[in-house]
């Protein structure tokens, strides 16, 4: 796939997740290999273990990590199963552990639906070993559970609105496609500047789809578990669901001190060169 995938904080990651005293760092979300290629290069004698669902992430990864042969290892799965992976991998523990919780760009230059421009099959699989899609949501759903996924998953005000034209769309003809689906919402709320009207409702069809919240909790539960004392737990999140989660997960545990007060955002050069760092927050924990 000839696109290019820039991972963000790269160095706010490496500074404030491993040291020169870490052994194993799990890249729970390891995408393109980005973070991780980053780090096995400035710590040599560190071992990762990668986790993605996406099949087609795992394949991109492993050429990238190709030169660090023998220190890595992938594996395909949710880290939802955190626990289970890692056991299975005889693994009962971590020095570090990071949670990226974006959208690679490999996703969004595919043709699963992550897009607003993609005329293919209306998917948002990030695993596509699972049975429900976008399609399902969106032309299943009645209208009550669709306005409730539209509202809570994406914080979508628009979402009564948003829910009832899909209905009465749909009635003519299914909305097959993610281009289908942004023509919909883009009636029913208009454009308000860069941001595209389908933004909220895109991102609420695809939490739906892959759990991706309920997700989160069960892999930061484990993570918390499983993280050896003064090990720690960084998470880039995009949107304020996941926010919460984090500052929830990290507050509320008696075996953490949380690092970071404040999340830490990317500087403006970064946000200039990566735009879609622009909403990253990034937050660290130490287990006691």
């Amino acid at each position: 796939m000839d696109v290019a995938h820039i991972p963000v904080l790269l160095e706010e990651v490496a500074d404030n997740l491993v040291s020169d005293t870490c052994s194993l760092f799990v890249d729970a979300t390891v995408g393109g290999g980005g973070h991780s290629s980053f780090i096995l290069a400035r710590y040599p004698d560190l071992n990762v273990v990668g986790l993605d669902v996406d099949e087609d992430n795992l394949k991109i990864a492993e050429a990238r990590l190709r030169d660090f042969n023998g220190r890595v290892t992938l594996i395909r799965g949710n880290f939802r199963n955190l626990k289970t992976l890692l056991r299975e991998g005889d693994i009962s523990s971590f020095d570090s552990i990071l949670f990226d919780l974006g959208l690679s760009t490999f996703q969004i230059a595919g043709t699963r639906g992550f897009s607003f421009h993609d005329d293919s099959f209306l998917d948002m699989r990030m695993d596509t070993r699972e049975s429900l899609t976008a399609y399902d949501v969106v032309n299943k759903y009645n209208y009550e559970a669709l306005k409730r996924v539209i509202l809570e998953f994406g914080e979508e005000y628009r979402a009564t609105r948003i829910a009832r034209m899909i209905t009465e769309e749909r009635k003519r003809k299914p909305i097959a496609t993610a281009k289908d689906l942004a023509d919909v919402v883009g009636k029913a709320k208009k454009r308000t500047g860069r941001v595209h009207p389908a933004t909220k409702t895109f991102q609420a069809i695809r939490i739906e789809v892959n759990e991706e919240l309920d997700s989160l909790r069960s892999g930061l539960a484990d993570a918390i578990d499983m993280v050896s004392p003064k090990g720690r737990i960084g998470v880039i999140s995009f949107h304020s669901l996941e926010d919460r989660i984090v500052k929830e997960a990290f507050r509320g545990s008696t075996l953490l001190n949380i690092v970071t007060k404040k999340p830490i955002r990317a500087g403006r050069a970064e946000i200039l060169s990566n735009p879609r760092a622009r909403s990253a927050k990034f937050r660290v924990a130490e287990k006691k």
